[in-house]
């Protein structure tokens, strides 16, 4: 008989089904705690009049967890200083959107040799998070692949859905049945209008295709998630965090009858690609908070131990520790410096 299927299938790898790793490597209860307490203080930045900063931070992607560790402790130290003002949530971002090829990222590919030993990439992954949860970190990722959030998701305090994957249904589908505040972002043409409909569709009930915890092909029914809201990253026509784009962000908002609450990415479009630039991002938007807007709640940086982006493929070893194989991203002292800017620019707002 002819083949019709499976032409250009190399191989079909068994992974452990998402019961066997979690059963493998279970979250404990204090950690599943932290988690809970972690997803409904971020509900409360988004969604009440707390007028705590919701800052999630990190490298633009985790590819040598002990670097990764290093950071996560420093910002869980630094972290302990600003609480009062300020709610940290490191990005831990396992998974990487390609324009073209290029490294997909620590779940995808752990080892960084083109092997793609995924079921190694999920066992790193999730013990990763367990890690930071143990400093008491709350943690944030993307989610790409419809298949990894069962894997991890019961790990992670915050969610996004990236530039280029807002559109799509089936990550609105995927969203809609995750159980923590997510960020939708504007598209990478810069269109806000795609995130509310994104926002508008994971918070209603969907079915859709799927695997349960056994790892079975399941049609997968939601309540919908009513923890969405929309991120500004800027677009192919430039920034979009001016006090102009907020003012028009809000009206789009209404409009959807859906709260007036913002994330703005101080990376990405909004600072031209170069991360330097961040930093003046955050304070043109500490201004209009302090000048009387309510509608920002958070922010976004990519910041890495060191400053920049290092090219990969290349051999491990060659490596500058930690230093970002994807993004660039601003180094740990520019970091420190700009949280506890925005600490002291907050003042006001507890008097």
């Amino acid at each position: 008989m002819q083949k019709t299927s499976d032409i250009n299938v190399v191989e079909t790898r068994a992974l452990p089904s998402p019961a066997a790793l979690l059963n493998e490597l279970p979250k404990t209860e204090a950690q599943a705690e932290f988690v809970a307490k972690a997803r409904s203080e971020i509900h409360r930045l988004i969604f009440t009049d707390d007028k705590r900063f919701l800052l999630i931070i990190g490298p633009c992607s985790i590819h040598d967890v002990a670097a990764g560790r290093d950071y996560a402790r420093r910002l869980a130290a630094l972290s302990c200083e600003v609480s009062d003002r300020i709610v940290i949530v490191m990005r831990v971002y396992f998974e990487k959107p390609r324009t073209t090829v290029g490294w997909k990222g620590l779940v995808m590919d752990p080892h960084l040799d083109g092997s793609h030993d995924i079921a190694a990439g999920l066992r790193l992954g999730r013990t990763f998070l367990r890690d930071l949860i143990d400093l008491g970190l709350p943690t944030a990722t993307e989610f790409l692949d419809p298949i990894t959030p069962q894997y991890v998701a019961d790990l992670v305090c915050w969610g996004a859905i990236g530039a280029r994957t807002t559109e799509s249904q089936t990550h609105r589908q995927m969203a809609s049945g995750l159980s923590m505040p997510l960020g939708f972002k504007n598209g990478t043409d810069g269109s806000i209008t795609t995130a509310i409909n994104a926002i508008k569709a994971a918070g209603q009930p969907q079915t859709f295709l799927g695997i349960n915890m056994d790892g079975a092909s399941s049609a997968i029914v939601t309540r919908g998630n009513p923890n969405c809201h929309v991120v500004l990253r800027g677009g192919a026509t430039g920034p979009n965090y001016s006090s102009t784009h907020i003012a028009q962000t809000e009206e789009l908002l209404a409009k959807a009858n859906l709260p007036k609450s913002i994330l703005v990415d101080c990376s990405h479009d909004n600072s031209a690609k170069k991360p330097e630039l961040q930093p003046d991002v955050m304070r043109q938007l500490l201004a209009q908070i302090t000048a009387g807007n309510r509608s920002i709640m958070g922010a976004m940086v990519e910041s890495n131990l060191s400053a920049g982006s290092q090219p990969f493929p290349q051999p491990k070893a060659n490596l500058r520790y930690g230093v970002s194989i994807t993004d660039a991203c601003i180094d740990w002292p520019t970091t420190e410096t700009m949280v506890r800017e925005i600490h002291t620019s907050l003042a006001p707002l507890f008097p």
